[in-house]
C-alpha cells in the first residue's frame, strides 16, 4: 500500500503531460482558425475570378450593343462569355440590363452585367448556416464620336460610300461612315469636296479630291461598323387591295405612282408595289407626314427639275421615315434627285439598295439622312444633325469601349 502512494505522489508531480494536454485542447482551436482564414481566401479567389468574368461578358455585351445587337442577343453573348471565364449557371445567376438601371452610366450606350454564385461553408458552416453568395458587377460602354448624316451598310463593297462628280457639301455636327471593310470602303474623287467633323471606315480610303475634318484629325480607317439605326423598324400593313386614284392618298399603289404637275399629299404612307415612284420634270409636289414604302422591286425616278417639298412624319411608328425600301429587295439603285428649292426632310433608308443623291437639295435646316447599301452622292448641300423636331432619330458614330464601373 505505501508503494501505491508513493507511485501516486511521484505522477503527480509529474509536469510532462501538461504540454500535450494544452496541444490537445488548442488544436480545434487552431485548425479552425486556419481553415477561416483558408475559406476566407477562398472566397475573396472566387470574387476576382467572378469579378473578371463580370468584366469580359460587361465587355463584350457593349461591344454587341454597338454592332446594333438586340438586348436577348448581347444577353445570350454574355453568358456564354460569362461561362467561358469560370461563372457556372448550376450554382449561380446572370443578369444583364441596357441600359443600366442603377449606377452612374444608365444610358443606351452602356451594358451591365451583374454575376452571383452560391458557394458551400465548412469551417465557418459551424458558426452559420445556410451558403455563401458572391455577388459582381460590371459595366462597359462604348462612346460615341457624335452622329451621322450618311451610312453606308455595305460590308465588302469598294466605294460603298462615295463621294464623286462637282459635289461640295457641308456635314454640320454630323459624320459619314461606311461599313464596308475593303481597302477602298470610302471612296472620295473627280472634283468633288466635302467638310464634315469625322469621316469613318470599317475598311479604307481613297481620297483624290478635297476632304477637310473639323473634328478628327485624319480620316479613321478599320474603325467599328455602325450599327443600322432602323434594323428593327417594321415594314408598314400592306392593304389587300390597289388604290386607283392619283396618287396623293395613302395606300397601296400596285405598278408604280407618275406625277406631273402641282400636287398635294396627304399625310400617311404610300406603298409602292412593283413598278416606279417617277416624278417628273414639270412636277411641284408637297406633302407633310409622308413615307414612301417601296416594295416588289419598285424604284424612284426623281427627275432633278422636279420641285419637291416632302417631310416625314414627326411621331408615331415610321417617325422621321421619308423614304423606306423592303430590306428584302434585291439590288438596285434608287435615284433621289432635285433641285436647290427642293427640300426632303428625313431618313432616306434603303438598307439592301444603292441610292445616289443627285442634284442640290436637302432637309429643313439640313435635316435628312441617308442609311442604304451603298451611297453615291452628288450634290451640293448641308446637312445638320439636330433633327429631333422633325422626328428623326441619331445614327450613333461608334468609338472605344472602356469599363466605367
Amino acid at each position: 500500500m505505501r508503494d501505491l502512494f508513493k507511485r501516486f505522489a511521484r505522477f503527480s508531480r509529474n509536469r510532462a503531460g501538461n504540454v500535450a494536454i494544452i496541444a490537445a485542447l488548442a488544436l480545434p482551436v487552431m485548425v479552425g482558425f486556419f481553415g477561416l482564414g483558408s475559406e476566407t481566401a477562398y472566397w475573396y479567389f472566387r470574387d476576382r475570378n467572378l469579378q473578371g468574368a463580370a468584366d469580359v461578358a460587361a465587355y463584350n455585351g457593349a461591344l454587341a450593343l454597338r454592332g446594333g445587337a438586340t438586348s436577348s442577343a448581347i444577353t445570350t453573348q454574355a453568358t456564354t462569355d460569362a461561362e467561358t471565364n469560370g461563372w457556372s449557371s448550376v450554382n449561380g445567376t446572370i443578369v444583364v440590363h441596357t441600359p443600366p438601371t442603377t449606377g452612374t452610366h444608365q444610358n443606351s450606350s452602356a451594358v451591365e452585367v451583374i454575376l452571383t454564385e452560391n458557394d458551400q461553408r465548412y469551417f465557418t458552416g459551424i458558426f452559420v448556416g445556410g451558403q455563401i453568395q458572391i455577388r459582381t458587377r460590371a459595366v462597359a460602354q462604348y462612346n460615341a464620336l457624335g452622329t451621322a448624316c450618311l451610312l453606308a451598310l455595305d460590308k465588302i463593297k469598294s466605294g460603298a460610300m462615295n463621294f464623286w462628280g462637282n459635289s461640295t457639301s457641308t456635314f454640320t455636327d454630323c459624320n459619314v461612315l461606311s461599313d464596308s471593310i475593303s481597302p477602298t470602303g470610302f471612296t472620295l474623287g473627280g472634283s468633288a469636296g466635302a467638310t464634315m467633323p469625322c469621316a469613318m471606315s470599317a475598311g479604307g480610303f481613297s481620297i483624290t479630291a478635297g476632304l477637310v475634318l473639323t473634328t478628327c484629325p485624319k480620316p479613321i480607317s478599320n474603325g467599328p461598323e455602325a450599327a443600322d439605326p432602323y434594323a428593327n423598324l417594321a415594314a408598314p400593313t400592306i392593304p389587300a387591295n390597289c388604290s386607283a386614284g392619283n396618287g396623293t392618298q395613302p395606300g397601296r399603289y400596285c405598278g408604280g405612282i407618275t406625277y406631273n404637275g402641282t400636287a398635294t399629299l396627304a399625310p400617311g404612307v404610300y406603298i409602292i408595289d412593283g413598278g416606279t415612284l417617277k416624278i417628273n420634270a414639270n412636277a411641284n409636289l408637297t406633302g407633310t407626314g409622308i413615307t414612301f414604302y417601296l416594295t416588289n422591286g419598285a424604284t424612284v425616278q426623281m427627275n432633278g427639275n422636279a420641285t419637291v417639298n416632302l417631310s416625314a412624319p414627326t411621331s408615331g411608328p415610321f417617325s422621321g421615315i421619308l423614304f423606306y425600301g423592303d430590306r428584302t429587295m434585291a439590288y438596285a439603285i434608287q435615284k433621289i434627285n432635285g433641285n436647290a428649292s427642293s427640300v426632303m426632310t428625313g431618313a432616306i433608308y434603303f438598307p439592301s439598295q444603292e441610292v445616289d443623291v443627285l442634284g442640290n437639295f436637302t432637309g429643313a435646316n439640313g435635316c435628312m439622312q441617308v442609311v442604304a447599301d451603298t451611297i453615291s452622292y452628288s450634290g451640293n448641300s448641308h446637312f445638320s444633325s439636330n433633327c429631333s423636331a422633325y422626328g428623326m432619330g441619331n445614327v450613333s458614330t461608334p468609338g472605344a469601349i472602356s469599363m466605367v464601373e
